[in-house]
């Protein structure tokens, strides 16, 4: 059975790379990071070397990068310390992000006196940029604006100079989620005001479990996790060295050869564009012009009452891909983003997200158009 993997937002693949490291690691490195016999400094050493690699390659300090399990964890990191730290009373944010920002606004907003606005977003997920302007101009709470680069359902890219000029205009800190960006894309920090951004290993071919957030421009972190000394005392508990080494060979490997894999993702993208376009009518959901080339959402000419029938014979067919973010895959509830986004009648068709690697080749996209074709011609109009 052929067993196509076109899920790459929702997790990568482990490299053979990253395997081995890890595994080198954890049989021959594995004393606690924190003691100071020569077992744990060789442990330490690999944390900070890490470190050190991450910082130079974002052209940041190695002070500035904390180690985390991963996207989740960062982003709930951050809001806690913008907030219990910096004094934040007000957040602007949007209703497309990531679930792990927006319940950290729900649960922020709810629980202390602060202040929850969500900017418009147009037809493509681009947010409205001169509402947010106007909010800062016309209120100086201390506000967090809270705006991913890349959305990890639809893959609509953002301007994070533009935004982050507006923050820096009028005080405000900037958080960016930028899971599905880092790996992916190289981002200009020394030309970009940015506070806060965010990274999971697994999104680009390292484990699960491990990632790091970065704090810029003077901001600092607070534990939220009571304990230790570990991270400068800023997170508590013994380090997972070993995720941290795969994470460290992960981001090597990507960036060593981004060139390379931002080229051969953006043409298997194209072609699937392309080909699927002689076959059968379809609307690609977000910026057509400004997406990442890691996803496509494609919006098909069916009904979504037949969602769980696709999602049945894609499954047979041995196709992974996903009609939301992982988080939220399994409901039925249609995607909270597509919902900003999408009119009445479109949100009544099936959507699905196809997300690239490297990995993937031209027989997968091949295969994968022949089911869309077959499904849509036999569902259509019905």
């Amino acid at each position: 059975m052929n067993r196509i993997y076109l899920d790459n937002a929702a997790t990568t693949p482990i490299s053979d790379n990253v395997l081995k490291v890890m595994n080198e690691v954890m049989k021959n490195n594995f004393g606690n990071p924190s003691s100071t016999h020569s077992f744990g400094r060789d442990s330490k050493s690999i944390i900070e070397l890490a470190r050190k690699n991450i910082a130079k390659e974002l052209k940041i300090k190695a002070n500035e990068v904390f180690f985390t399990s991963g996207g989740t964890e960062s982003n709930n990191m951050i809001f806690h310390s913008a907030i219990n730290f910096h004094g934040v009373e007000r957040i602007i944010s949007t209703k497309i992000e990531h679930k792990a920002v927006l319940k950290c606004i729900d649960t922020h907003c709810n629980n202390k006196n602060i202040d929850a606005v969500y900017l418009s977003v147009d037809g493509t997920g681009k947010p409205d940029l001169k509402e947010l302007e106007d909010y800062l101009r016309n209120d100086n709470k201390k506000t967090l604006v809270s705006l991913m680069h890349i959305n990890n359902e639809i893959g609509t890219i953002i301007d994070l100079k533009i935004v982050g000029e507006i923050c820096k205009k009028y005080n405000s800190l900037f958080h960016s989620d930028t899971v599905q960006t880092i790996g992916h894309y190289f981002v200009d920090l020394e030309n970009t005001y940015i506070n806060y951004l965010t990274c999971s290993a697994h999104k680009f071919h390292g484990p699960k479990g491990v990632g790091f957030a970065v704090a810029l421009n003077g901001v600092k972190f607070v534990s939220f996790i009571e304990g230790g000394e570990q991270e400068r005392g800023f997170r508590a508990g013994t380090e997972s060295v070993h995720n941290i080494a795969g994470l460290n060979q992960a981001f090597n490997d990507a960036y060593n050869n981004l060139e390379n894999r931002v080229e051969k993702i953006k043409s298997l993208k194209n072609y699937f564009i392309e080909s699927l376009g002689d076959k059968i009518n379809f609307k690609i959901n977000g910026d057509v012009g400004q997406s990442s080339d890691t996803i496509l959402n494609l919006q098909l000419p069916v009904n979504i009452e037949k969602k769980s029938v696709l999602n049945f014979k894609m499954d047979i067919a041995g196709i992974a891909c996903s009609a939301g973010s992982a988080c939220q895959s399994g409901s039925d509830k249609p995607s909270h983003v597509l919902l900003e986004i999408l009119d009445k009648n479109e949100i009544n068709n099936i959507s699905l997200r196809f997300s690239f690697s490297h990995y993937n080749t031209t027989k997968d996209i091949d295969y994968t158009i022949e089911f869309l074709e077959s499904f849509v011609r036999e569902n259509q109009g019905l």
